[in-house]
Order: C-alpha cells, then structure tokens, then sequence
C-alpha cells in the first residue's frame, strides 16, 4: 500500500520529485506546476543531454503502444503541438510528409487522430514501397524546443537539481509524491519492472542546403528503417531499430548504409554537408508504464516506456500524470 494518500480536491498542492529531465519528465514538470503543485526536476542528465535531444522528432506513434489509452495520449499531444506551433520559439512547426508503407493493409490507425491525413497518389509512391499516407504534422526541433521547455517550466517555478536518484527513500523529506520519468532506468528503480529495454537509435544530422520542407518516413524499408525530416536548419537522417543494443558509440557502417538509403528515397540529399552523427538509446516496453506504484517510502506515479514515441507522447502522458495525481 502507498505510505501516504495522493492528493484529492481537499489537497490541492504538493510537493512533487520528478525524476528525469527529457521531453517526458520536464512536460511532466511543467503540467504539475501549472495545476499548482511544488515541483523538483532531479536528473543525473541535463535535457540536452537525455536521449530526448537525439530525436529527429516528428509527432508519430513510432514503437509504442497501440491502444485506446495510448490514442488518448496522441490526440492530446498533437493538440499541443499544434497550438504551440504557433509560438517561434518553441522550434516546432508544422509539416507536410509522406509515410510510406510496404503493403497497401499497413496498420493506419494514427491517421484517425490526424485531420488532415490522406492516401497518397500513386505516382508519389516509389517502386520499393506499396502504398503510403500525406499528413501534415508538428516537426520539432529538439534542441531548441527543449531549452524552450526547460525555460517555461522554470518560469512556473520548477527547480531543478542534478543527481542521481538510488532510492525513492532518499528523498521522503524533499517530496510528498515522485513522478518516476527516468526511461530506461524506470524498471530499475521500481524494482518491480525487467520489462524495460532500450531499443538504440542513429542519426545523421546534414546541412539543409537542398532546402528541403517535406518529410519522409519508411519504417519498412527492406533495408532498413528509413526517415528524413527537415527542420529550420537541418535535417535527420535515420535510422535504426535495433532492440536490447546498449551501444552509444556512432557505427561508421551503419551511418554509411543510412545515408544510402535515404539518398534512394531523396536524391537531393546527396550533396547535404554530414554535420553530426548522433546515437540515443530508446526506453522501451511492451505497454508504456503509467500508473500509481504502490510500496514505496513515498507514492510514485511511474511515467515511462514510450519506446520511440516518447517526444510524440509527451504532452498526452503529462496530463495523465497529474490526473493521476489529483485522483
């Protein structure tokens, strides 16, 4: 049983330890501190440092949970990002693209949340895919839209501390309730939960010199995932799929093969200057992991196990946590 009861309507405020500070702890953050509660960031990682800054990242539920609760957390999401599209700073902006697919019953259930999704002309369709879908969704520059996050919710009165947590019992005299958002050490200190399991992810970031707009996504590729994604000034080449791959190190080979690829798909890119090469460690999990979490030294809301769509699920999972909270 939880030590202590979470906050009801006769309890409106609390002190709030969020632990981890990428795109899922500081939305977290920032939900809570506008409903009114006191609210810690303690991460052993600042947001430019979390695998969340390594994220291409376009709003698309990629390797994640398909359910009506997962749904719910889309459309929430994109409405979000739709409405913060509208603020230059935030480094988001809406996008037209193509995701392409390698047979015409591809699973399109995303395309119920987006309005504006249609079937793509056949002569859009390249001969190495079978069908694909148009929609115009929110592309977000990740480094600047986490500086932009970060700022906001300092603004609300968010602090933050870096450290590494060990224990929920190392901070009973900092917090009333913890919001677990550490990815892919989530399971590790629930210590209830094995499921969790990184699925590693490289990226290639070029100079936008062929002045791109539209993106690109093929997860079906036969020679592997497959994405371009324009953004202000750049673009992200991906990319990879590799389960239970704890490597961080940027593999020259694979890089190589990327950039092939996606040059198949979008000859323009061949003359893009190579830029960065980035590697991220995806924090996943069969279903994502956000609940109440009882037996502990203080009550814990876990928020984790977004897989690849932590960025796209982001705003969704940080109203549930404070619905979670309030009760």
């Amino acid at each position: 049983m939880l030590s202590a009861p979470l906050p009801d309507a006769a309890q409106p405020s609390r002190k709030v330890a969020v632990i981890g500070a990428g795109v899922i702890g500081l939305s977290a953050a920032h939900e809570l501190a506008a409903a009114g509660h006191q609210v810690t960031v303690i991460a052993d990682q600042q947001p430019l440092q979390t695998v969340s800054s390594v994220a291409a990242a376009i709003w698309f539920p990629y390797h994640s949970e398909n359910s009506e609760a997962a749904d719910l957390l889309l459309a929430r999401s994109l409405a979000r990002f739709q409405e913060l599209a509208s603020i230059k700073e935030t480094g988001i902006d809406l996008r037209r693209g193509l995701n392409l697919e390698a047979s015409p019953d591809e699973d399109r259930s995303w395309a119920k949340i987006v309005t504006n999704a249609a079937e793509a002309p056949a002569e859009d369709i390249p001969r190495i895919a079978a069908a694909g879908m148009r929609a115009t969704v929110p592309v977000i520059t990740m480094p600047t839209y986490l500086s932009w996050l970060h700022g906001q919710a300092a603004a609300k009165g968010v602090k933050f501390i870096q450290r590494t947590v060990r224990s929920f019992g190392e901070l009973e005299d900092e917090a009333d309730v913890v919001v677990l958002a550490a990815g892919l050490r989530g399971g590790e200190l629930t210590g209830d939960d094995d499921t969790v399991y990184p699925i590693r992810g490289q990226v290639i970031r070029l100079a936008n010199t062929a002045g791109l707009a539209d993106w690109l996504c093929y997860d079906e590729h036969p020679q592997g995932v497959s994405y371009i994604i324009p953004r202000r000034d750049d673009i992200i080449i991906g990319g990879t799929d590799v389960a239970n791959d704890y490597n961080p190190e940027v593999d020259p080979q694979t890089a190589t093969e990327m950039l092939r690829r996606a040059i198949g798909l979008v000859p323009q890119l061949a003359g893009c200057e190579i830029l960065e090469h980035k590697v991220g460690l995806r924090p996943a999990r069969e279903t994502i992991r956000l609940e109440r979490v009882d037996g502990h030294a203080l009550p814990v809301i876990a928020a984790y196990g977004h897989g690849g769509a932590g960025v796209t699920l982001s705003w969704g999972t940080a109203q549930r946590v404070v619905e979670l909270l309030e009760g």
